[in-house]
């Protein structure tokens, strides 16, 4: 008697290539021993019809499947580029702006007035002046050349006292900076002067015990303020 798997494996081919299996005799009498009227055959074929009916529905792997459902929505595209382009524009700006700003800090960054000197007297101190120091002072050589420390125009020069030869320089913000005690004077009344620039030099002009560079710094043509603190405020230590 075959057994129940060699009749269902027959029965599967069968129904797969299309033909109808029919049991009789003996298998019919074998498998239908526990009593029930099921045809096993038929039921055997029935499962396997349904099992290959769903193989069927098996989406095929080869490169000639359909790729319809893999397609982007050109809408879909339409905004990441939108987005791509708005984030682009955004950098930009932004790139601009840090480049505008970084120009606008090193055109307004002061810089040293001497290329050599020794500090010789600070904001505030009491000693040789009437009451105390209100500038910075530079100790150099007669004939060294000043420098502007910053972007600004020249409004006024001359001889002016105690303050010797002196040449007061206003910012764009206003910030007067007078440098004093000079021996020559290289600028005019009017005249645009960019930090870096000479604009004369050292001497012992006014009331002085030696040459020196005295620089003050007065916000706004006020009253002078502590130039060490000015100079630290705009990037540089003197």
């Amino acid at each position: 008697m075959p057994s129940l798997p060699l009749v269902a494996g027959v029965a599967v081919l069968a129904i797969s290539a299309g033909g109808a299996v029919t049991a009789s005799g003996a298998g019919a009498t074998a498998l239908t021993s526990t009593g029930g009227s099921l045809d096993a055959a038929g039921s055997i074929g029935t499962t396997a019809g349904q099992a290959l009916s769903r193989r069927g529905a098996v989406v095929s792997r080869d490169h000639t499947r359909d790729s319809g459902g893999e397609e982007t929505d050109p809408e879909l595209i339409a905004l990441a580029e939108k987005q791509v382009a708005e984030r682009e524009a955004k950098l930009s700006e932004m790139r601009q702006a840090a480049e505008k700003q970084a120009a606008k800090i090193k055109e307004n960054k002061w810089v040293l007035p001497l290329g050599s000197y020794q500090i010789t007297a600070t904001f505030g101190q009491y000693g040789l002046w009437a009451s105390y120091h209100t500038g910075l002072d530079f100790n150099a050589n007669s004939g060294d050349k000043i420098i502007a420390v910053a972007n600004g125009t020249v409004t006024q020069t001359g001889y002016d006292g105690a303050y010797g030869n002196k040449t007061v320089v206003t910012l764009d913000d206003g910030t007067e900076i007078w440098y004093c005690h000079q021996t020559a004077i290289y600028v005019a009344v009017g005249d645009r002067v960019n930090g870096g620039e000479v604009i004369g030099t050292v001497g012992a002009t006014g009331n002085v015990t030696g040459s020196h560079l005295h620089l003050e710094v007065r916000p706004g043509g006020g009253g002078p303020v502590d130039p060490f603190q000015a100079f630290v405020e705009h990037g540089i230590v003197p």
